[in-house]
């Protein structure tokens, strides 16, 4: 059963590498957002398998941590967004 776990783990941490390719050549600010928010969540289902694999006791506070990160990231992003005056035209072509 761990050696399910570990390759779990990994396929999610390939499937997080392949975010970042989005995180650096996204069209807009909003795909490089989501994949920021992929990256966090990918990031606590790694955490939380291979924790359960090889039985870290901080692994689950640890993920837990990383969620509260990725929601203050998401809220600072938006409220960023609400605060600048004058979007993009590239952005403003993706909220059509």
């Amino acid at each position: 059963m761990p050696e399910f776990l570990l390759i779990a783990a990994a396929v999610i941490l390939l499937m997080v590498a392949i975010g970042l390719v989005r995180i650096l050549r996204g069209p807009s600010d909003f795909d490089r957002m989501m994949a920021a928010q992929l990256l966090g969540t990918g990031g606590i289902a790694a955490l939380l398998l291979l924790g359960i694999a090889t039985g870290l006791p901080g692994s689950v506070d640890l993920a837990l941590v990383l969620a509260l990160l990725a929601v203050f990231v998401a809220v600072v992003f938006v409220r960023g967004l609400a605060a600048s005056p004058d979007p993009s035209p590239r952005d403003a072509e993706v909220r059509r």
